[in-house]
This record gives C-alpha cells, structure tokens and sequence, in this order.
C-alpha cells in the first residue's frame, strides 16, 4: 500500500502545482505583459487597424484599440482537418483590408507553439481561396477593378498576369516554413473545390474584387521575431494586401516564473485561452477596465478583487435591464393540469399580456430560463419557444 500511497501523494503534489500555476493572477498577469507586445507592433503599423481573433485575441489588447472581430478557428487547419468553412468567411476583414491596405489580426495559443494553426494554416487557406476567387472573377468579366469607379479593360491570362502593365496577382499558398511540404502539397490539392465552394455559396465577390487593389498575403510576427525599427517597411510599398498575424504570447515554455519587485507569478502562454476554465466570470472589456486595479492587487487579493467587480457589474446590469429582462404576463386557468402538477399556466403572447394587472408581474433570472413572481404554486410558463418552471420565492 504504501507506493501506492506515495504515487498518490505526488500526484495530488503536481495537481495542485498545475492549479496554482494556472491562477486567475497568473493568467491576468501574463495577458497584461503580452498585451505591451501587442501594441509595439501596432506602433510600427499604425494606419493598420487591429482585429481580435475570437475568442482568445479579445484579451491582448484594450477594446478601444480594437477596430473589429474575426473568427478564424484552428481546427480549420489542423492536420488533415483542414477546411474553408462558408459559414465562417470573414469576409469583412478582406474588405477592411482592401480599404485600409491591411490588417493585422490578434491572437495567442497555449500549447508551446509559436502560432495558433489558425494563423499558421486556417488563415493562408483563406487568403489564398480568396485571391484565387477574384481571379476567376475577373477572368470571367474580363477586367479589373482598380477602385469602385474606376475599371481596367485589360484581358488576364491563366495565371493571373494582368497583360498591359506586367503585373501579376499571386493566387500562390503561403504557408510558413515551419509547416512542411508534404502538408502544403495535401492543402493544395483541395484548393480548386474550396474556391468553387466560395463562388457559388452567394459570397459578394465582386464588391471585394473591385476595392482590393493587391492579393491578400499572410505575414507572421511573434515575441521571437526579430525587427529592425530603422529598417521597418511601409505596407504600401508590398506588392500584396498584408494580413500580418501577431501572436501575442511568448512561446519559450508554457509556465515561467518572474518576479517584479512587487510580487512574484508564474507566466501563461496564450492565458486569454479557454476563458471558462479560470476568469471568474470576467470579461476582456471588464479587466481592461479595471485592469491597474486587479494587476496592482497581487496574487493574493486578486481573486477578491476580480470576485468585487464582477459582481458590482451585474448588480449595475440588472438594475439597467440588461441581464434580468421583465416581461408582465397573466395567469389563464386550464382545464386539466394533472400532468404537470400545477394549478395554472401562464401564457406569453401578444393576446394575453396584461401590464395594468399589479400582480402579474414577472422576473426572469438572467439567461437562467427561470423566472419569479407572484403565484400560489409551482407554474410553468409557456413562452413561443419553450416552457419554463418556477416557483414563487
């Protein structure tokens, strides 16, 4: 019995460890460092506005340095996974791009790699299904849109050269160097039915074809990328749409201990991942709100402090309607109950609101689907889309 006691033992010892390691100070923390990163980049580029790849990129910087969302997911890309998924084509972020000759888009991962497959595989994919659809776009209609009022009557041969000025618009894959021909070569075989899929899901290519003046192309920059500032290019000067991909996390080791001169924690890679397992109900808008007071806490009055706001949130929403609606309803009486042991229904509809009745009053508990009110007994209410019990309290 006793290695098996001490096998236990150790184990219980790591758990608790990995738990500690993965406190909310922790996670808060590390965001809040790589979030400095986040925005030195958006420095270097800063007619380029700043795109949070849901949901994990909403941490890394404050929302008002955000210019919008996008969703690319990472299981698009992984191995043998990959996918152009129609029902997620970001479209609007090619069109920001277009508009603002690129992008940069913000995001992070947890598993010790310098990239999400989201940047590394899901997003090239994209761009290149994209540039290869405008192609055909303008293949068929036989000209290309330099500007919403201005078009080029120049025939494009096969492969995307546009004749007249010599230039040419990249239809090419691009991966990064670390993913590996053989992957690359499997991707490309499918790039053909992807685009197809694109042209014919009701996506408005020609909108994008006339606004995008370059191919979009993938750039990626991470904590180990090396810049030289006196020597940063400007994005107008590329021959392609940048779509550059900021990781926002460092991807030496996943726990790293640092110490200010504060306190002492332990950093997350990609800690904006995942944020049901450890953020305590807060929210990226709300840390960056408060976000001095929850750093400058420590690690051990963090969880309080978090615990104070969110709670002074949703006391502050409710009172505003805006987490507990009301709706106003009457009680009908039904023949037969027997099945539902209960002695009335409430029914909400257009027909049967009563609102100047003073006792009919309910209140549903936040996204919960169950309500208050007054009643003799245990009800259900019947609302156009689902029945809901309560009790009176």
């Amino acid at each position: 019995m006793e290695p098996s006691t001490e096998r236990l033992s150790i184990y219980k010892a790591a758990r608790s460890i990995k738990k500690m390691d993965n406190s909310l100070y922790n996670a808060l923390r590390s965001i809040y460092d790589d979030s400095i990163f986040v925005l030195e980049i958006g420095q270097l580029w800063p007619e380029l506005p700043l795109l949070a790849n849901l949901r994990c990129g909403l941490w890394y910087t404050p929302n008002n340095k955000f210019h919008s969302t996008c969703y690319f997911k990472s299981t698009d890309g992984h191995y043998s996974n990959w996918s152009f998924n129609t029902s997620r084509l970001n479209l609007h972020v090619a069109q920001i791009a277009a508009h603002r000759g690129g992008c940069m888009i913000i995001d992070s991962t947890r598993k010790g790699k310098r990239f999400p497959d989201s940047m590394s595989k899901t997003i090239p994919i994209w761009t290149c299904v994209l540039n290869r659809a405008i192609r055909n776009y303008w293949m068929r209609h036989s000209f290309v849109g330099d500007s919403a009022e201005k078009e080029f009557k120049e025939p494009i041969d096969a492969t995307g050269d546009i004749s007249g000025n010599g230039s040419c618009w990249d239809c090419s894959l691009h991966f990064p160097l670390w993913v590996s021909d053989t992957e690359k070569a499997l991707v490309e075989n499918r790039l053909e039915g992807w685009t197809n899929d694109l042209e014919t899901c009701g996506a408005d290519i020609a909108s994008l074809a006339l606004f995008l003046k370059k191919p979009l192309r993938p750039l990626w920059i991470s904590q180990r990328t090396v810049i030289w500032l006196n020597e940063v290019p400007e994005y107008d000067s590329w021959d392609f749409t940048p779509i550059i991909l900021v990781s926002a996390s460092s991807s030496t080791c996943n726990f790293h201990q640092r110490t200010t001169s504060e306190f002492s924690w332990t950093y997350i890679a990609g800690a904006g991942d995942d944020e049901e397992s450890w953020a305590r109900g807060l929210s990226p808008e709300l840390f960056w709100k408060h976000a001095y007071d929850i750093i400058s806490s420590g690690p051990n009055l963090c969880n309080q402090k978090v615990a104070d706001i969110v709670e002074k949130n949703r006391v502050y929403q409710s009172q505003r309607g805006e987490v507990t609606p009301q709706v106003s309803i009457k009680q009908k009486a039904v023949q037969s109950c027997d099945e539902l042991s209960c002695s009335s229904i409430l029914l909400v509809n257009g027909d049967d609101v009563d609102a100047s009745t003073s006792d009919s009053s309910v209140s549903w508990l936040g996204s919960t689907n169950l309500a208050v009110g007054a009643s003799q007994s245990g009800t259900i209410i019947s609302t156009p889309s689902l029945l809901t019990e309560f009790c009176q309290i």
